[in-house]
């Protein structure tokens, strides 16, 4: 009884008891720096008009070339890079592919899986231009296509290992059918980069908080919107609104106490960097034959799913056979990466350890392939 009449006597504004406890179990939407991550950044020039954004990590041992899905940038691997190291001698190169975060180039929507391939290639020559290291190719969905088709190419000839996440051949084509629905379901854009980073997370997109407050970023575009356009679209399933112009570093939101939106005509939202939708043409071409060139790279090679179901039968049968290793993370959604960060870094760990590519820095679990 006391305590009912406390809760009734406290002044407006003050949480009572019970709201206390929810206000504490509020999460916290908002990005986080990808300094916090990766040592360094450059832009790698190729030719005229394409420049290619590349984060860095470590200083010694092989290359961990880290190349990201459709839709994704490289951000997307930066809790990945802190793991693994953390575990062995080894470099990290994340790459923004064309048409993703901050790369710009002559055609952003040419994503055809020979325009990839020979601009991945075209980076890992204008950084290495003599003695170039050892290097392991690992690519999650698009990314992990690109790296099969620049190792079976043997495009890249300080190539030592190929790591493919969560994408096969017979389940990637299949799901096309359904990808144009699943692009038109997203948000078109998002007031705030919070809002973005809690529709990830609450969708299912991701299932790692920490993750997606450093990999949003790099999917979305900060632009400047009018105003009443702005407010007939404010639900996050409304049309795509016309862009004036890209916004600028010291845009900022408009707010309920900020008076001077009564003058202003423009506001800032967040669109997705590149409409996927519109590359629909190079979809097929990512995954055509994809097995059949993973089996055939000549060097080591590790598939890491999310679910058995993913696996076609030329990739059964071939696992089987031993043609390579096979780990299957079924907690994960499709970016295994970033929803398990530890264990696909102690996976990767455990490769490198396994076939002599790096040493390892302290102990990690030994995985044993699946059967």
């Amino acid at each position: 009884m006391q305590r009912e009449l406390l809760k009734s006597k406290l002044p407006p504004g003050i949480p009572k008891p019970n709201d206390r406890a929810g206000l504490k179990r509020r999460r916290d939407y908002s990005q986080v720096s990808w300094e916090n991550y990766f040592d360094s950044c450059q832009d790698v020039n190729i030719g005229e008009s394409n420049i290619f954004r590349v984060y860095k990590s470590g200083s010694s041992g092989p290359v961990l070339l880290l190349l990201h899905g459709g839709g994704f940038s490289a951000l997307t691997w930066s809790l990945f890079t802190v793991k693994v190291t953390a575990l062995s001698h080894c470099q990290v190169v994340a790459v923004d592919c064309r048409g993703h975060g901050d790369s710009r180039t002559s055609d952003d929507l040419d994503l055809s899986i020979e325009t990839l391939t020979d601009d991945v290639r075209c980076v890992v020559e204008a950084l290495y231009p003599r003695d170039p290291p050892p290097i392991i190719l690992i690519g999650h969905s698009m990314g992990g296509a690109v790296a099969v088709h620049l190792s079976a190419q043997r495009l890249l000839p300080c190539l030592v290992g190929v790591v493919v996440v969560d994408v096969v051949e017979g389940t990637a084509l299949e799901g096309l059918s359904v990808m144009q629905s699943f692009l038109k379901g997203r948000p078109k854009s998002f007031r705030s980069m919070e809002k973005a980073i809690e529709w990830s997370v609450r969708s299912g997109q991701l299932r790692n908080l920490e993750s997606a407050k450093v990999s949003m970023p790099g999917q979305l575009v900060k632009i400047t919107v009018d105003s009443e356009q702005s407010e007939s679209s404010s639900k996050l399933t409304s049309p795509g609104l016309s862009v004036i112009s890209e916004a600028s570093e010291d845009c900022t939101e408009t707010t309920a106490n900020d008076h001077s939106s009564e003058t202003n005509t423009e506001q800032c939202e967040y669109r997705w960097r590149i409409n996927l939708s519109e590359t629909e043409t190079f979809w097929q071409g990512w995954f055509n034959d994809m097995s059949r060139l993973f089996l055939s790279c000549p060097v080591p090679k590790l598939l890491l799913v999310a679910g058995r179901d993913r696996l076609d039968k030329e990739l059964t049968v071939a696992h089987i056979q031993g043609k390579f290793q096979l780990h299957i993370l079924p907690k994960c959604g499709h970016a295994v990466h970033e929803d398990d960060p530890d264990k696909v870094a102690e996976m990767l760990a455990t490769f490198m350890t396994r076939h002599k590519f790096a040493e390892p820095k302290q102990s990690c679990q030994s995985y044993i392939p699946c059967c």
